[in-house]
């Protein structure tokens, strides 16, 4: 606010400094009940926004517990060295599985191999031939085209720039008898095998073909399939990788035992949704803390919270604990007890065993379609949605009474630039008048002087 730098004319009062406490005394009661109203404002408003933030964690945290319940996790179980390991399969877009616990003889009979061919022996940089090598392996093939005068090097360059890693690979062997060019099939079992024949040119690339049986190249590993017994029904797979032999679980091969067999355990897993129900009785009890000390009153200092006796954080409160009242049997089954103070405690102990006598306990209760998950949803839900969440609705309108008082401070300096305009033009003009009168006595005086001598 601007101030006044005139001085005195001649009553020799200090104007400014006069304007400055007058317009400071006129505008303390407003700008101090302003003041005061937005500092309530602003710290009711610091408040819903750590409440907001708690809330939207525990509704993160039931999210993450429902997901757990619905889903019910397994895990394996295999002796050591026992030539296979297992992992549970989940459908990635529902995060399910189909596994279900049971105990499985597993006897891995044979591992699926790669197919290998090798050519006969070619001298160092002989040229091999020219033409079209055509090679195949399941549904799948790819035409090369060899250039005159190409050596075993070159075809191998030729193969390979034409696979592109699938199928096969190509290399060149450099062996007492000479050079052997060596076709590795990328896939294996009898899907991967490859066959190799050829078309124009000179004839010489003849010898690099194979019909699956014989040829200018010879086999010097035969493809095989994986073979694998479970509970005594075989299966055979060209891949070491089975998904599809027990429902939602794969078998990964790594060793042939044949008449050895190890027994596969599948369990329920209760550890991940363990977790997620700690977490969430983490977050619910931060929140309820949060909720009451953010209303509490201190009798003895006499003293109130930002948001003491405020209606929505009772409501909330009591919507919270109300939950936990219409749940509380189910919640004890599961080893979750509420305490006097409203918070909630998990007994690990008392959880896995509801778990291992009722698997389907969690589910009911904190799964999305639960009891305690849909009522507690909709207390969050009807707090948190944007745009029709209470919570969300209180801070708006807390920030729009933030915005209309730092409005109604700005209108307050307006007016005050004015006042002060005001009070330092009156002193003026009466500091005038004063100068004026003191030369009109001055000069009386004067003349009373001189006509009296």
């Amino acid at each position: 606010m601007a101030t006044s730098s005139l001085s005195a004319v001649g009553s020799g009062l200090d104007i400014p400094t006069i304007v400055s406490q007058l317009v400071a005394a006129e505008r303390a009661p407003a700008a101090n009940r302003i003041n005061n109203q937005g500092t309530t404002a602003t710290a009711k408003l610091s408040a819903l926004g750590s409440i907001k933030s708690s809330l939207s964690s525990l509704q993160s945290a039931m999210e993450a517990m429902g997901k757990a319940a619905d889903v019910r996790a397994y895990k394996t179980s295999v002796p050591e060295n026992s030539g296979f390991s297992a992992s549970i399969v989940t459908d990635p877009s529902t995060g399910k599985t189909l596994a279900a616990a049971g105990t499985y003889n597993i006897e891995v009979i044979s591992l699926a191999q790669p197919q290998k061919l090798s050519s006969a022996a070619f001298d160092a940089d002989a040229t091999v031939g020219s033409g079209k090598l055509s090679i195949a392996w399941g549904e799948e093939s790819i035409d090369v085209d060899i250039a005159s005068a190409s050596n075993l090097t070159s075809i191998a360059a030729a193969i390979n720039s034409a696979a592109g890693g699938k199928g096969v690979n190509a290399t060149v062997i450099t062996a007492n008898d000479g050079q052997h060019l060596v076709l590795n099939a990328v896939n294996s079992g009898t899907e991967g095998a490859l066959k190799v024949s050829t078309t124009g040119g000179d004839g010489g690339l003849a010898a690099l073909t194979w019909d699956g049986s014989s040829g200018g190249m010879s086999e010097i590993a035969a493809a095989t399939n994986a073979h694998v017994k479970v509970d005594g029904f075989d299966r055979e797979s060209s891949s070491n990788s089975v998904s599809d032999i027990i429902a939602g679980v794969t078998l990964d091969l790594t060793k042939a035992e044949a008449g050895t067999t190890k027994t596969l355990t599948i369990t329920q897993d209760n550890a991940p949704l363990k977790t997620t129900v700690q977490a969430f009785v983490t977050a619910y009890n931060a929140s309820v803390s949060l909720l009451k000390t953010s209303s509490a009153y201190n009798a003895d200092t006499d003293t109130a919270s930002v948001l003491t006796g405020d209606s929505m954080v009772r409501g909330l409160q009591q919507q919270l604990r109300g939950q936990l009242s219409a749940n509380i049997i189910d919640l004890k089954e599961l080893g979750l007890t509420v305490s006097k103070d409203g918070t909630l405690a998990l007994d690990a102990s008392t959880f896995d065993k509801a778990m291992a006598k009722n698997p389907a306990a969690a589910e009911k209760l904190v799964g999305k379609s639960g009891k305690l998950y849909e009522g507690m949803n909709g207390i969050l839900k009807s707090n948190l949605d944007s745009g029709t969440g209470t919570l969300v609705q209180r801070t708006d309108a807390l920030n729009k009474e933030i915005k209309k008082l730092e409005k109604q401070l700005d209108d307050l300096d307006a007016r005050m630039e004015k006042v002060s305009a005001r009070y330092t033009a009156q002193f003026t003009a009466m500091d005038t008048l004063v100068s004026q009168m003191q030369s009109t006595s001055n000069y009386l005086a004067q003349q009373l002087t001189a006509s009296s001598s």
